[in-house]
């Protein structure tokens, strides 16, 4: 059954939403690469700030073993959202580009030797490109790239094809930030498990639009970002599986991640510390947690019963539009939508739609391999989030029809 919510109510929360863009209402749909942050995350952080702000752990007074208990309950909150086993599993980092780096350093430099092999796809976004890229160059390994259907999803069969011997781990995106594509991560970690391989899941643009469950995936290691889920910039999220977090060598040196310093030797802390070095972005972790609250708070289901509504409405508006092409028309899609029209290149209709206070992401979105895939330079790419309606649709279709209209005349 269809699940709906009070979407006037939570605009509300996000003030943002509420200022005019050259005199015109602003009509944010670029929430593939950032989202808008609702007060009740602002107010957490602002809270943290001004009440009980201090360096965590190791801190004797008051307002440090405060910080240091928000913090961690924080952790533990996070763990419980997603299941994972333990707090232990979850590893705070600067966002989804930090987290996989991590691993790629980290198990490349404890696992991946000459002649081994890492398995990506084509619709991965750069963070979860480039970094398996460079440790096969200094390994001197395979980096073995699955191209996907022309439809923009991903063959199970072709993966299964790409496995060897020497495959020794599988980096996926959940959902693709182009395409929207919405991958079948716990049939691909079954599939890589039957050969002992562990997966990396990129969760970036899933986080926000579906419930995730690890232990139900059985993923090994997963990744998000705060700022995709109406949470901070610089807080993010890192999960493994503990009895890969413990083979793991340390990431960084310095404060909180050692146990024990001496001229002849360090030890390292217990996890998920070991992955922490310094004072961490605790502010943002807070306030990554309070996000994460607040759509659990409105129900996950209902969100994506909403933004699948709008999207829905969004496809059956822009169709009518002469010389569109959808890039990415997978069945298992999110509200994602990248497209091109016919003549008209994606920049010069980006920025006559913003002089209309409207906003979408042009260019190759961080996934350079995928555009070479679909023969093409970049996209237009409209990302629906959870306070998008369908009046916000009218005013980016007005937009478009006049913005299509110069340009064709020109």
């Amino acid at each position: 059954m269809k699940m709906t919510m009070d979407i006037n109510k939570i605009r509300k929360d996000f003030p943002i939403l509420e200022q005019k863009i050259y005199g015109k209402p602003l009509v944010y749909l670029d929430n593939a690469a950032t989202t808008q942050k609702p007060v009740q995350v602002m107010r957490a952080m602002d809270e943290a700030m001004e009440q009980y702000n201090a360096n965590i752990h190791r801190g004797a007074h008051f307002l440090s073993e405060k910080c240091t208990t928000v913090h961690e309950e924080t952790r533990k909150y996070v763990a419980d959202s997603i299941n994972a086993k333990s707090s232990n599993e979850i590893v705070f980092t600067r966002g989804t580009t930090e987290s996989v780096n991590l691993v790629a350093n980290t198990f490349g430099q404890e696992f991946i030797e000459e002649g081994d092999e890492i398995l990506v796809t084509k619709m991965e976004h750069h963070s979860n490109f480039v970094p398996w890229q460079m440790v096969c160059k200094q390994k001197n390994a395979a980096f073995k790239v699955v191209d996907i259907e022309d439809d923009g999803s991903l063959s199970l069969e072709k993966l299964k094809n790409a496995i060897t011997k020497k495959t020794k781990l599988i980096a996926v995106t959940m959902v693709s930030n182009v395409l929207g594509t919405i991958n079948p991560v716990k049939e691909i970690v079954n599939l890589a498990h039957q050969h002992n391989i562990p997966v990396f899941v990129d969760a970036a643009q899933a986080v926000q639009h579906m419930k995730i469950d690890v232990q139900e995936l059985d993923c090994d290691f997963l990744a998000f970002s705060g700022h995709k889920l109406y949470g901070p910039t610089g807080a993010g999220v890192l999960y493994g599986k503990e009895k890969w977090l413990e083979k793991l060598p340390p990431y960084q040196g310095g404060g909180e991640m050692i146990e024990r310093v001496t001229i002849e030797e360090t030890t390292y802390n217990e996890l998920p510390f070991k992955f922490e070095a310094g004072t961490p972005n605790y502010i943002g972790n807070i306030g990554l947690g309070a996000a994460m609250l607040y759509l659990e708070n409105i129900g996950i289901d209902k969100i994506a019963d909403h933004e699948n509504e709008v999207y829905q409405y969004a496809i059956d508006q822009l169709s009518s539009i002469d010389g569109i092409r959808f890039i990415g028309e997978a069945e298992q899609k999110i509200s994602v939508i990248s497209f091109l029209i016919d003549g008209i290149h994606p920049y010069d209709l980006g920025t006559l739609i913003d002089k209309k206070g409207i906003a979408v992401r042009t260019g190759n979105h961080c996934a350079e391999p995928l555009m070479k895939r679909f023969d093409v330079t970049g996209t237009i790419r409209a990302s629906i989030g959870l306070y998008n309606t369908k009046g916000d649709i009218d005013e980016f279709m007005a937009g478009m029809k006049k913005a299509v209209k110069i340009l064709k005349a020109s």
